[in-house]
């Protein structure tokens, strides 16, 4: 399995360009921590870029991941990518036990609420967000309230690193894809006029 076929399956079961662009981002933060770990970027890269590549098609918690998970088999994903995609949520039965595993789980959520605070800045960029920026956000409850502040926590915590340093590297991890999220700073790459 290469990206370029992970993109495939991508295309073919994702219409919203916005759950696209946090599959992607959740791939660079994926890449980032693999680097940092010594560990197969590119395969933590899939596992990020796939996890949600299914929820258009089973959008609800007892579904998505179990349901898509035959699916990716069928395509030749890898056994251990296909088990990080079952563990990345809370709800699956599946417990959380490889560094990957974790690091999937630690990137998921927190790209929304990086990508909610950078797109109520003036600037829409993710170049001059900082993790300071998005605490002061965290603590406003009805701010991208369907944000999972808990689970950020825990993700940061289960993968070892301190939340707002976790933050920042995943701010500085979507920076290195602005312009393919959207949050460049640039008017024609605005997620709202896609």
């Amino acid at each position: 399995m290469n990206r370029d076929q992970a993109l495939a399956i991508v295309h073919e079961h994702v219409a919203n360009p916005a759950l696209v662009r946090h599959m992607l981002a959740v791939e660079a933060a994926m890449h980032d921590y693999a680097q940092r770990l010594g560990e197969d970027r590119e395969e933590w890269g899939l596992a990020g870029l796939l996890h949600d590549f299914d929820w258009e098609i089973h959008p609800t918690a007892d579904q998505h991941p179990l349901e898509g998970a035959p699916i990716l088999r069928a395509r030749g994903v890898p056994e251990k990518i296909v088990r990080c995609i079952l563990s990345h949520g809370s709800h699956t039965t599946f417990l959380r036990e490889s560094p990957m595993e974790h690091a999937l789980f630690a990137c998921d959520e927190v790209t929304g609420l990086i990508t909610a605070v950078a797109l109520v800045r003036p600037s829409h960029s993710l170049h001059d967000l900082t993790a300071a920026s998005v605490r002061k956000k965290w603590k406003d409850s009805r701010f991208a309230a369907a944000v999972d502040r808990q689970e950020i926590a825990r993700g940061a915590e289960e993968l070892g690193v301190e939340l707002w340093e976790h933050v920042e590297r995943v701010i500085g991890a979507m920076r290195s894809i602005a312009p393919e999220l959207g949050l460049d700073g640039s008017p024609d790459s605005n997620p709202g006029s896609s």
